[in-house]
């Protein structure tokens, strides 16, 4: 699995059942740009992942980890 599917599952994992656009408000970003990573359709940068990560307060690396897994 690459790293922008990682990133798409982690992302889709995370807005649950909220609608796009409601996720893309939270995370700071647009719906398109939201669509096209849940999709791996776009790379993304360093500013973006900051953005995201600084919404979800979580770290980068929880971005690429796998969403079905539970850290203990």
């Amino acid at each position: 699995m690459t790293l922008s599917e990682k990133l798409a599952r982690n992302l889709k994992s995370r807005r649950g059942k909220l609608s796009q656009d409601a996720f893309a408000r939270k995370l700071g970003i647009s719906r398109a740009t939201l669509t096209r990573l849940e999709n791996a359709g776009q790379n993304t940068t360093l500013k973006t992942l900051n953005q995201i990560c600084k919404s979800l307060r979580c770290d980068v690396g929880d971005l690429f980890s796998d969403p079905t897994k539970k850290s203990s």
